[in-house]
């Protein structure tokens, strides 16, 4: 049996940082997906670090964790966001993964005699790590997207593997470019920076097959003409990536341009018609939607840098878009909320709050004032890990009278520990993946919101922790009349929820595993509920 012959698509950003790599390399990925192609992506980050952990959200963004555990860019959420199915931590490739791999071979003995190098040894490695994705996931297409921008000092041993790799693997490899045209005012598009991109793309040995370019404004004619001719590629090879209404846009949109034809020419694919019908059904109810407008309040402690809770907030739009509803994100910061007399001038606003996930002490006690606000007006509720930790603390302090319960992570020497640490992480010390990660099961109690929102008493979902609820109060808070509506087998409470309304809480990131196709169960009942409060 003659073993699948896999294709590799990289595409590589230039000019400047934040082009929307993620978003292009997603929509080519769901375009080849829909023609019946098992395609699978990997992303190259240059920095040392050997994964995204300990990294503050302030600098990078969200961290997204994976079903195996491994905690990775951002950008893998839209990859899984668009193409629907949970990404391996292999297809994370990071500058500390690769360095620190070599290292150990070199400890090891495996390059004895030689002097190790960028080249052959680093970027071997490297090609050999791109390979064995492909053939670990039996996939048709690897797209591999080049973290950072053509130029920089840290991605370039990545694109030396790249360019090597094109040689060896010849028509099996395509490279796209993204670059950026300015305008300098309505109709003056110039393509000077793209052409003087491409040129240190090809100093590097590297010709781009396509080009892709962000923009003010369509490309017309004449400037696809010159990129065409000054950087090497057909004209029929230069596409606009415009800005669109809804980033689940951008496949119909390099869809109806004819990207998928020259692809489908260069890598000798199929050339039946692309079937986004679906897909495009699903973005006409975002961009379109029938029902009610909700305001959601997110309260959180990294407002000021909106990617930190990119998958929060796209889970709320994959909920409204199966509803039919349309969502108006507000950004709350939670320590502004602790220096109000009154929260309800500021929270009475909204249809419906959710407190997200986080770390550190910062804005606490303004969190726990939105969820007793939730609370005690009956509005729509939804906690994320330490949304569900601190509706603990909440509920302990304001309905079984217990003043001082808190977190041992804010307090360590409160008389109410109704958060304490995991017994297993007490005495790590190491503060990289050491955190309960990923894919943990849950069993779930019937009669309940999130039974009934899952429709079945077994679920698995994804975390990032190290507290949990206390065991020793469990017993009373139910007593006291919260319900804790999920277990894992260790014990771990996973979900819990209030009896009058609809406040519902989670220990794990249920919005990592959301998807336009698939939304996450809890989310689409808490859009529901706002939708009924709305009425």
């Amino acid at each position: 049996m003659t073993e699948k012959k896999t294709k590799y698509i990289v595409v590589a950003g230039s000019i400047m940082s934040g082009l929307g790599k993620g978003i292009v390399t997603s929509s080519i990925g769901k375009i080849l997906q829909s023609k019946g192609y098992k395609v699978v992506p990997i992303k190259f980050d240059g920095y040392l670090n050997v994964d995204c952990g300990t990294m503050n959200p302030f600098r990078h963004g969200e961290v997204f964790v994976l079903d195996d555990g491994t905690e990775v860019d951002m950008d893998f959420g839209t990859y899984e966001r668009f193409l629907n199915f949970s990404i391996s931590g292999s297809s994370s490739i990071t500058g500390g993964k690769l360095f620190q791999k070599i290292i150990e071979k070199e400890r090891n003995g495996d390059f004895l005699g030689r002097d190790v190098q960028f080249v052959p040894h680093l970027t071997d490695e490297i090609k050999n790590r791109v390979r064995a994705v492909g053939k670990e996931n039996n996939a048709d297409i690897v797209m591999i997207e080049v973290g950072g921008t053509v130029g920089d000092l840290e991605s370039g041993y990545f694109l030396e593997a790249m360019r090597q790799f094109k040689h060896e693997e010849k028509e099996d490899v395509l490279i796209i470019q993204l670059t950026y045209v300015p305008s300098l005012s309505p109709g003056e598009l110039k393509t000077k920076p793209t052409q003087h991109a491409t040129r240190l793309l090809q100093s590097m040995g590297i010709q781009p097959d396509m080009i892709l370019c962000r923009e003010q404004e369509p490309l017309n004619d004449d400037a696809k003409k010159k990129i065409a001719l000054y950087c090497n590629v057909t004209e029929n090879a230069v596409f606009d990536d415009p800005t669109v209404r809804t980033i689940y846009e951008l496949p119909l949109t390099l869809e109806k341009q004819g990207i998928y034809e020259v692809i489908a020419e260069k890598l000798n694919l199929s050339k039946e018609k692309t079937d986004l019908t679906e897909w495009r059904k699903l973005v006409e109810r975002i961009v379109n939607p029938k029902g009610k407008t909700l305001n959601v309040a997110i309260v959180g402690k990294y407002t000021a840098v909106k990617d930190a809770y990119v998958s929060v907030k796209e889970a709320l739009v994959h909920a409204a878009a199966a509803t039919n509803n349309s969502v108006e994100v507000h950004w709350v910061e939670s320590h502004e909320l602790e220096k109000l007399d009154d929260v309800s001038k500021e929270l009475s606003k909204y249809n419906a709050i959710l407190v997200p996930g986080g770390f550190g002490s910062r804005g606490i006690e303004g969190k726990i004032l939105a969820i007793e606000y939730a609370r005690k007006n009956k509005i729509p509720y939804l906690g994320l890990c330490l949304g569900l930790q601190l509706m603990v603390v909440e509920y302990a302090r304001n309905v079984l009278g217990l003043k001082d319960a808190n977190s041992t992570e804010f307090n360590k020497d409160t008389c109410n520990p109704a958060i304490m640490m995991l017994p297993e992480k007490k005495q790590i010390v190491k503060m990289g993946g050491t955190l309960r990660l990923g894919a943990y099961d849950c069993k779930l109690k019937k009669g309940t919101i999130a039974f009934d929102a899952y429709g079945k008493d077994k679920i698995s979902e994804r975390h990032r922790h190290r507290y949990e609820v206390n065991p020793d109060y469990v017993e009373q808070l139910e007593k006291a009349g919260l319900v804790v509506s999920g277990t894992h087998d260790s014990g771990v409470v996973e979900l819990v929820e209030w009896k009058d309304s609809f406040g519902v809480a989670t220990q794990a990131h249920v919005e990592l595993k959301s998807r336009l196709e698939t939304p996450a169960p809890l989310f689409v009942e808490f859009i529901k509920a706002a939708a009924k409060e709305k009425k």
